[in-house]
């Protein structure tokens, strides 16, 4: 027995060694410029020794908790591929001078002070806090009453459930050019007018609002309808029996018993919204004109800050100005979304 364990140990270190040798080998020969087939398969190889030289050592007192983190690493890895790493990168490089491609010199607050000048930003920031206040209000309560219509004794529930959630599935560009030929070639034929509603900025705004409804609303529904199928029959009897009305019953018993529902389409919604992008550049593409905001005439009145970044970014060559404007973004989203999910959190426990 002790042999053996003696055994065991002594390969895991060989492993250990060997694996971590053939590995920063690889690693060294990659920095080296050196382009040797073998280079991928020493790294292969290194990685996979040095892991089974963990599984097999024998004197760890937490062996379950190392294998756990053995099967979590590609899930961190690939997390810290794709969300960590280009965020540490993106915050650096909102601070220098970057072109896409390379960047000359480190500016330090420089681009920071340059997006808050920017008055078309600060329009585009204004109105995204807009949209997402009306959307999270409108976009909950129309999924709501959805779902209350498709957990009904109604017939066709099936049917309804289907329709509502159909625009969900089109993607938003393809909506917004198709809700673009609704307003400038069906209801302008509606109006007494004869003006799109796209053409001025008040009205172009309310339609974006109504296409993000129309399209989101049956997403949320849907998880809406799930929460309201696992309230207990049997409570809903007994309120019944103590002569709860319809109302009642929704306001006293179901709305409580999925305030964890309502946290997660809050939340959802919030997110959403703040991100909307694709309608926004389909539908107006940011046009409208506003006459005077903070004394200055501005043409990009629908503007949100999705498409706002992406402009500056993309059609004004501007990347590190853009790098700056995402990080902003990013930093509004992650503190709102806190807020919000923390403020639902304390009203389901007083619930």
């Amino acid at each position: 027995m002790e042999s053996s364990g003696t055994g065991r140990k002594l390969l895991s270190l060989v492993l250990l060694i060997g694996g971590a040798a053939l590995l920063v080998g690889s690693l060294a020969l990659d920095f080296m410029g050196n382009r040797a087939s073998y280079r991928g398969p020493m790294l292969v190889i290194g990685v996979a020794c040095f892991l089974a030289g963990l599984y097999l050592f024998p004197t760890l007192t937490r062996h379950k908790d190392i294998i756990n983190f053995l099967f979590l690493i590609p899930l961190l890895f690939t997390f810290a591929v794709t969300v960590i790493i280009p965020l540490c990168l993106g915050i650096f490089y909102s601070m220098t001078d970057w072109t896409g491609i390379q960047y000359t010199k480190f500016v330090g607050l420089g681009n920071y002070i340059t997006m808050f000048k920017e008055v078309s930003f600060l329009w585009s920031l204004i109105i995204t806090v807009l949209f997402v206040l009306f959307n999270m209000i409108l976009v909950n309560l129309v999924g709501f009453a959805l779902a209350l219509l498709c957990t009904s004794r109604l017939k066709g529930v099936g049917f309804f459930r289907a329709a509502y959630f159909l625009p969900n599935l089109i993607g938003g560009i393809v909506l917004g050019y198709v809700w673009q030929f609704v307003f400038n070639n069906v209801l302008i034929q509606l109006s007494s007018n004869g003006v799109s509603l796209l053409s001025n900025t008040p009205t172009a705004f309310a339609a974006i609002i109504v296409v993000y409804i129309w399209q989101y609303a049956g997403y949320i529904m849907l998880i809406y309808v799930n929460g309201l199928v696992t309230v207990p029959g049997d409570v809903l009897e007994a309120a019944a029996i103590d002569g709860a009305n319809a109302f009642t019953t929704l306001i006293r018993i179901k709305i409580p018993m999925i305030a964890s529902t309502i946290t997660i389409c809050t939340f959802l919604t919030l997110t959403s919204a703040f991100k909307q992008f694709d309608v926004n550049m389909a539908l107006t593409n940011g046009t409208g004109s506003v006459q005077d905001f903070m004394g200055q005439y501005l043409t990009n009145g629908t503007q949100m800050l999705a498409l706002n970044i992406y402009n500056t970014a993309i059609s004004k060559n501007s990347y590190a100005l853009g790098q700056a404007k995402a990080v902003l973004f990013f930093i509004i989203l992650a503190c709102v979304s806190l807020i919000q999910v923390r403020v639902s959190n304390k009203k389901e426990v007083e619930m």
